[in-house]
């Protein structure tokens, strides 16, 4: 077997490869805007003695937002699948090696994924770093304690005539939003993506402050869902706000919708205000909750040094990387909220595996609950409660992108 890096002219054998890994029929890259995105010179093949494509890996050029609000470079994993004739021979942990050493080797020192299945990737040394919830509200009971402020105003679009301004809004959204991946240009210009990105027909709601400028937006779908009792069901695909004011007043315009019975929010942060926002508490149900965005660090002490952190100490950290064969030791020390990581010999504090140090990374994870989990060893006591303090973040980690 051998691994090569592709070209343009490899697109079709790519794409046909990794819809034979995942099942699927094949379409031609002119049937699917979707495939537009992908960046050929960043995407791998596996191959048999003979040649023959066996397995496909992928990577986008993303930015990812810290905590603290800085941004670096991360590499968007995908189109990783290998055939079904080839499974539990070696070809995907062949693959991963090669692609985190040559991210690696490029200098790059984050790597993010959308996980298929949750027991594929820790073992290549991602961890989950941000979480999901759908949860619907039935119109009757959706009522807020505290009415929405007045002061700004919604305007209805279609997604025909609103690419730029949604475009606007979601990049300075983003940019202050830990766990927020950037969406390039050329997604937007080929529609290459979920929607909004994606040019299917879509509601988009804007919301206005009262200055008049974009804070916010939802793209929403409405269908039937059952035709005998008339019922229609509202879904808010994506929310995306820069405040507060703006969030809340979407969902009362998707919660004030004539002609639907429930509202159900596709795409909400655990913690999000919306429920806390009801007068009965119980109104929002929660349909499904799972991991999203998966955090994978190259290199430990250039990563930690990259965020931003909420709090002021140090901590002994010893990372084990057992794919890529390696431990090490770091000292974080943290001052007026800016990180600095170096190997140290200073006896270690708390011992972790480096997928749970991607857990960690945004903020989203606490370390106390990992070490009672089992997965983290408190070698002094009270390390996880300052490692609590010291990688948590000023908000939440939420990421939309889908990729």
């Amino acid at each position: 077997m051998q691994i090569r890096s592709t070209t343009e002219a490899d697109l079709d054998t790519f794409l046909s490869t990794l819809c034979d890994a995942f099942g699927s029929v094949w379409q031609s890259p002119g049937e699917s805007p979707w495939w537009a995105a992908y960046e050929m010179d960043r995407h791998l093949l596996a191959e048999d003695a003979a040649g023959r494509p066996i397995g496909t890996a992928g990577a986008y050029s993303f930015e990812l937002t810290l905590p603290g609000g800085a941004t670096a470079p991360a590499a968007g994993i995908t189109g990783v699948g290998v055939l079904p004739s080839h499974r539990r021979q070696g070809v995907l942990s062949a693959l991963m090696r090669h692609q985190l050493e040559q991210l690696r080797g490029a200098g790059e020192f984050l790597a993010v994924l959308l996980a298929t299945e949750a027991v594929i990737y820790r073992r290549f040394g991602y961890g989950p770093a941000s979480y999901r919830q759908r949860v619907a509200v039935d119109l009757g009971r959706g009522a807020f304690a505290v009415p929405v402020e007045a002061g700004g105003s919604i305007e209805l679009r279609h997604r025909a005539d609103c690419e730029e301004e949604l475009a606007e809004v979601y990049d300075r959204v983003r940019l202050v939003q830990p766990g927020a991946l950037s969406r390039p240009a050329h997604w937007w210009a080929k529609g290459a993506g979920r929607p909004p990105v994606s040019r299917a027909p879509r509601h988009i709601a804007f919301h206005r402050d009262a200055a008049g400028r974009l804070q916010g937006y939802a793209c929403y779908t409405i269908a039937v869902t059952d035709q005998q009792r008339s019922l229609r069901t509202l879904t808010v695909e994506e929310l995306v706000a820069a405040t507060d004011e703006a969030q809340a007043a979407l969902a009362r315009y998707c919660l004030d919708h004539d002609l639907v019975s429930t509202v159900v929010f596709a795409d909400l942060p655990p913690r999000s205000p919306l429920r806390w926002r009801l007068a009965d508490y119980r109104a929002a149900r929660t349909e499904a909750e799972q991991d999203y965005l998966w955090v994978r660090l190259l290199d430990v002490p250039r990563a930690l040094a990259a965020r931003g952190y909420p709090a002021d100490g140090r901590l002994v950290v010893e990372v084990d990387d057992p794919f890529l064969g390696e431990r090490g030791r770091y000292l974080l020390v943290v001052a007026d909220g800016v990180g600095v990581c170096e190997p140290t010999g200073e006896p270690t504090e708390l011992a972790l595996d480096v997928a749970d140090l991607g857990s960690l990374y945004l903020g989203g994870t606490r370390a106390s609950d990992l070490v009672r989990a089992g997965r983290i060893r408190e070698l002094v006591p009270g390390a996880a409660l300052r490692a609590d303090a010291l990688l948590g973040a000023e908000r939440e980690p939420h990421c939309v992108h889908f990729f």
